[in-house]
């Protein structure tokens, strides 16, 4: 029994271990780069400039669409910024894991007793420390531009993380493509793509025509991407998950399946094809 408390210490040491390793190796690297992470956080400014300028234009004559309003709307496009910020995450791992294998250093990532689990918290870490100062910079604008409770705050900023993991997960399962077959990664991608343009990520739902309101009430990220405005809006935690059931019980099923799925995924999909291209 103590041999076994033992090694349970050494392997919650050791994966500790592992995360940390990577997580430092991953903002090391990314900080060799340092004018990609001034671009990524500019970049998503630019994607909401003309859909504050648009929907604020609409906001001028009195016009409500659904709960937004011009008393709110900003919530909705930093939001947005937010959420492009943490979407990089997607692209972060088939990129990080492509860069690898250019360097011909994956095999020491994937190939030595490193849990993939490790890979995939690791590297969510990292980006979530790098993309921090804004993200607090886009909370602090949206408290002053519409005030909430210190409690409704510190959900908002739980299912953000919820969302990064979520988008972790998606980004693992993209990555082991990168390694294996960039075709296939390239199509998945572009689908994913399709998904956040009907995701009501810049533009609320009420403004799209009918035909494409059904298209978006089938895609999970409308209704995650959909959370955290209603419950900044309506300040009110219990009000948000008795009100919005669905867009809580897809965000929970998220953040519970894709991890385990995305790793049990990578492993398949790694041990069928290996590494193509070296």
């Amino acid at each position: 029994m103590k041999t076994k408390k033992v090694f349970d210490r050494k392997f919650i040491k050791n994966q500790f271990s592992q995360i940390i390793a990577l997580t430092e190796r991953n903002i090391k690297l990314n900080f060799r780069f340092k004018y990609k992470i001034i671009i990524s956080f500019v970049t998503p400014i630019i994607m909401i400039a003309m859909p504050i300028i648009i929907f604020g234009r609409f906001l001028d004559f009195n016009t409500e669409f659904g709960p937004w309003n011009a008393n709110n709307f900003l919530i909705f496009q930093f939001t947005a910024y937010q959420i492009y910020l943490i979407r990089n995450l997607i692209n972060e791992f088939p990129a990080q894991l492509l860069r690898e294998k250019y360097w011909k250093t994956i095999p020491a990532l994937i190939i030595a007793p490193l849990n993939r689990f490790n890979i995939l918290i690791g590297i969510f870490i990292s980006h979530m420390i790098l993309i921090s100062p804004p993200i607090i910079l886009f909370l602090i604008l949206s408290y002053i531009a519409y005030p909430i409770s210190f409690l409704t705050l510190i959900f908002v900023v739980i299912i953000l993380f919820c969302i990064a993991l979520t988008f972790s997960s998606i980004g693992l399962f993209l990555g082991v493509f990168a390694i294996s077959n960039e075709n296939i990664w390239r199509i998945i991608a572009f689908g994913i793509n399709i998904a956040f343009w009907f995701s009501c990520l810049t533009y609320p739902f009420e403004l799209f025509p009918n035909i494409i309101q059904q298209f978006i009430n089938l895609n999970p990220l409308y209704y995650i991407f959909d959370i955290i405005r209603v419950a900044w809006i309506e300040n009110s935690i219990i009000l948000s998950i008795y009100a919005h059931p669905l867009n809580f019980t897809v965000l929970i099923l998220c953040v519970i399946l894709l991890p385990s799925l995305s790793v049990y995924f990578f492993n398949l999909i790694y041990k069928k094809l290996g590494i193509v291209g070296y």
